[in-house]
C-alpha cells in the first residue's frame, strides 16, 4: 500500500527545494576569494586581510525584492564545510541579522549583540559601548562572516550622519585580530552607500543580479515548473505563454517566480487535482495580488496591458522624497 505524504508537509517539501541559480555561483565566487585556502586549494575560515594585511573585505548583493538573493546567500553559507560549525563552539562561524527598521547606530548594534545570544543590553548604553560589546562578542563565538540583510534600511536612516557613522563602524569590524567579512544585501538603494561613504563602499565587491528574460528564460521556467510537479507528483499542462505571464506578474523576479510556481501546484493539491493548469496560477495569483478575475494577469486576454505596482512606485517615491529631506535637515 502506497502511504501518501499528507499535503501539508508536501507543500512545505516543495518550499524548501532549492533551484540553483546565478545567485548561488556569484555568492560563493565573491565569498571564496575573501577566504584563506588550506594546501589542497579548499577554503579555510580565516578571512583573507588586504592593503598590507590590515583589513579584510565584504560583499553587497544589491537586488529587488522577491528576487532570490536572500536564500541564495543563506544556501551557500550553510554549504560552505569551513563556515558550517566552529568546533569549539558547536555554533557556525556566520551570523545572521536583519537590520532592524528604522536602523540607528544603536539598534544595529543592538540587534547583532542579540543575534550572538546576547540580550538584555539598555538601548541607553553609549554607542561605542554597544559596538565594543559587538566586536567582542564576534569574536568570542568564532564569527568570520557577520551578515545583515535588508541593508538597505543603512541608508535609510534618519539622517545622512547615522548613516556615515554606521558604514565606517561596520568598516571597523574588517580590522583586527578577530576582524569579519561582512555581507550586506539588500534592495538597490543599498547601492547608494557610495553617495554615503565611498571609502567603506570600495571595500565591498558588488553583485546585482539580472532580471529573467523572456528571450531566454522561458525554457527554464518550465523546467523548473517540471521538476516541482515531479515533486508534487502531478503533471503540468500549461498554456505555452505561461512562462511569459509567469515572468511579468513576478516582475521578472526570480524567487517571486519560484513562489507563484509553488504556490500554484499548492492550489492543486489541496484541490486534488492531479494536473496542474493555467488556472491554479491564476488562483495562486490571485490570492497575492488581491486582483479582479479581468486583472488577473493568467486570464486577461491583454494581460500586457495590466499595470502592475503603480500604488507601490508612488508610496516608494514618496517615502524617498521624505528620506531625503530628512537628510538635507542632517
Amino acid at each position: 500500500m502506497t502511504i501518501q505524504m499528507p499535503k501539508g508537509k508536501l507543500v512545505q517539501s516543495l518550499r524548501d527545494m532549492h533551484v540553483p541559480n546565478e545567485r548561488d555561483d556569484a555568492v560563493q565566487k565573491h565569498l571564496n576569494r575573501l577566504l584563506h585556502v588550506d594546501d589542497e586549494g579548499r577554503p579555510t575560515a580565516e578571512p583573507c586581510r588586504f592593503t598590507a594585511d590590515k583589513e579584510t573585505r565584504g560583499i553587497a548583493v544589491i537586488e529587488a525584492a522577491g528576487g532570490g538573493k536572500t536564500t541564495a546567500i543563506r544556501t551557500v553559507l550553510q554549504s560552505t564545510e569551513a563556515l558550517r560549525m566552529n568546533p569549539a563552539t558547536g555554533l557556525p562561524r556566520y551570523l545572521e541579522i536583519q537590520i532592524p527598521s528604522p536602523a540607528t547606530h544603536k539598534s544595529v548594534g543592538l540587534a547583532i549583540l542579540e543575534a550572538t545570544g546576547m540580550s538584555g543590553v539598555s538601548s541607553n548604553a553609549k554607542a561605542w559601548e554597544i559596538w565594543g560589546a559587538v566586536r567582542k562578542r564576534l569574536g568570542q563565538m568564532g564569527i568570520k562572516v557577520l551578515w545583515l540583510d535588508e541593508a538597505q534600511d543603512l541608508v535609510m536612516a534618519q539622517s545622512a550622519n547615522e548613516t556615515e557613522t554606521t558604514l565606517r563602524t561596520i568598516k571597523t569590524l574588517m580590522q583586527g585580530d578577530n576582524a569579519v567579512i561582512p555581507i550586506l544585501s539588500g534592495t538597490r538603494r543599498l547601492g547608494e552607500m557610495t553617495s554615503f561613504d565611498p571609502q567603506v563602499s570600495r571595500r565591498f565587491t558588488k553583485i546585482a543580479p539580472s532580471d529573467l528574460d523572456q528571450s531566454t528564460d522561458q525554457e527554464n521556467i518550465f523546467g523548473m515548473i517540471d521538476a516541482y510537479c515531479d515533486e508534487a507528483g502531478i503533471t503540468a499542462r500549461l498554456p505555452d505563454d505561461l512562462a511569459v505571464r509567469l515572468m511579468t506578474g513576478s516582475r521578472y523576479r526570480f524567487g517571486r517566480v519560484i513562489e507563484t510556481i509553488v504556490n500554484a501546484i499548492e492550489c492543486a493539491i489541496f484541490d486534488g487535482a492531479t494536473f496542474l493548469t493555467v488556472d491554479h496560477f491564476a488562483e495562486a495569483w490571485a490570492m497575492q495580488e488581491g486582483c479582479d478575475p479581468g486583472s488577473n494577469i493568467f486570464w486577461a486576454p491583454d494581460w500586457m496591458s495590466i499595470s502592475l505596482d503603480a500604488g507601490a512606485e508612488e508610496y516608494e517615491q514618496a517615502r524617498s522624497k521624505r528620506q531625503q529631506k530628512k537628510i538635507e535637515r542632517g
